[in-house]
């Protein structure tokens, strides 16, 4: 049964998508209490940074050589299972963490905890993206993507503040056992969601399984190849934040640690605001996502010369607005402009995007920051950023215009058959 809702809300009018999103915020805070504890404990253990990094590293690099395969095990089988399957190894590993950590046992164990983990979410990501399409109707999507951004950004803020206060006050062990009580409550939400209100989704068939099948889909559609590359081009040079809001906050704005927690914050705040707009968009068309592509680049460009740390926190905000409205967008016409069969592959071959970005675009900024200055880094990545929506704008066009000229053409024949 659904509820009929303010056009903002329309998604939490699905019974089972209230369920969902709030199982969502459960996980997602400790999921991050998780990180930040496991980070930290990799600290204290190591003294070293690179080895945070190298924790990492291990836990993405699954989603960068295995994620094609994911995708095609999401295809061909039903979502629901994947998942229960991977929120129970989830929940096995993270309680194993804790024994690890309040054993004192070697750092080797704690990198193959997190080496596991990162191959269980590498092929529970596909499932999750494609039961989140089933849990609302295909015209709710977007809205329902927008909230999840939403729901992510409050969980990243609750599990950070949290783990904070707990790993101070008990110790990080705890926050691992929080983290695998959190996969419970997915579990349960899954087992008394309301099997007749699910939207299905068609499965690949045999003779369209597979990762070969996955890739040949994608090379024949031109816009799933424009929306991976303004992707990877994006998240690299425009998402990765953390970098140089580091580098503006210690070298021009002279802030130190505190104005690098204060622009963190501010981030955090515009990701919720980028949710709310995100949400109140009735349909999330290409059309709007070169838009708000256009708009972050410039800003990104100029954030670097506004004065003092109130201007940079001015423009961080809308920046981190627009990301989120950005990655809702192109996420939700990666889903509705894909076939069903294929959405667990295309979300796969999103994912390892997404990965491989992060691991080009931030030692790249980290680089650019150190030959150019922060401010000049964020003007070349913008300028970049900027010439691929561009680029993307004008290939977009002619994709579209092809399109419909070889729909002009097929339908003649069609007449022509049918008298």
């Amino acid at each position: 049964m659904r509820r009929e809702l303010p056009p903002m809300l329309r998604a939490l009018g699905n019974h089972n998508y209230r369920l969902w999103a709030t199982a969502d915020l459960i996980s997602v805070t400790g999921t991050w209490m998780q990180v930040l504890g496991l980070n930290w404990v990799v600290l204290e253990l190591t003294g070293s940074a690179t080895s945070v990094g190298a924790s990492i590293l291990l836990s993405t690099l699954p989603a960068l050589l295995l994620g094609p395969w994911a995708g095609a095990l999401a295809d061909r089988f039903p979502p629901r299972r994947i998942i229960l399957i991977a929120e129970s190894t989830h929940l096995a590993l993270a309680l194993v963490l804790a024994y690890v950590v309040w054993q004192g046992l070697p750092i080797a164990a704690v990198y193959a905890l997190t080496a596991a983990s990162g191959l269980v979410g590498t092929f529970g990501g596909p499932a999750l993206g494609r039961f989140a399409s089933q849990v609302v109707p295909r015209d709710d999507l977007g809205n329902a993507l927008a909230w999840n951004s939403i729901v992510n950004s409050i969980g990243r803020v609750l599990g950070m503040s949290l783990a904070g206060v707990l790993a101070a006050a008990v110790g990080e062990p705890l926050l691992f056992l929080v983290n695998a009580a959190s996969f419970v409550a997915v579990i349960a939400t899954i087992a008394v969601m309301r099997t007749g209100e699910f939207h299905p989704l068609a499965v690949s068939p045999p003779e369209h399984a597979g990762v070969r099948a996955g890739l040949a889909y994608v090379r024949g559609h031109r816009v799933l190849i424009i929306l991976f590359a303004l992707g990877f081009v994006l998240s690299g040079l425009g998402r990765n934040y953390q970098v140089t809001m580091a580098a503006m906050a210690e070298g021009p704005l002279g802030a130190g640690a505190a104005g690098y927690g204060l622009l963190s914050s501010v981030f955090a705040v515009g990701t919720v605001v980028g949710g709310v707009v995100t949400a109140r968009i009735r349909e999330l068309t290409i059309p709007v996502l070169l838009g708000a592509a256009a708009v972050t680049s410039v800003l990104q460009a100029l954030s670097g010369y506004l004065p003092g740390i109130a201007g940079f926190a001015a423009m961080i905000l809308p920046i981190a607005a627009g990301a989120v409205l950005i990655d809702t967008a192109k996420s939700t016409r990666l889903q509705l402009d894909s076939a069903e069969g294929m959405r667990g592959r295309v979300l796969a071959i999103q994912g390892t995007v997404a990965a491989g970005a992060g691991a080009v675009g931030a030692p790249l900024l980290g680089w650019l920051c150190e030959r150019l200055g922060p401010a000049e880094a964020l003007l070349a990545a913008g300028l970049v950023t900027l010439g691929a929506t561009v680029v993307a704008a004008v290939a977009w066009r002619s994709a579209t215009r092809v399109q419909a000229e070889e729909a002009a053409q097929v339908a003649p024949a069609f007449a022509t058959a049918g008298s």
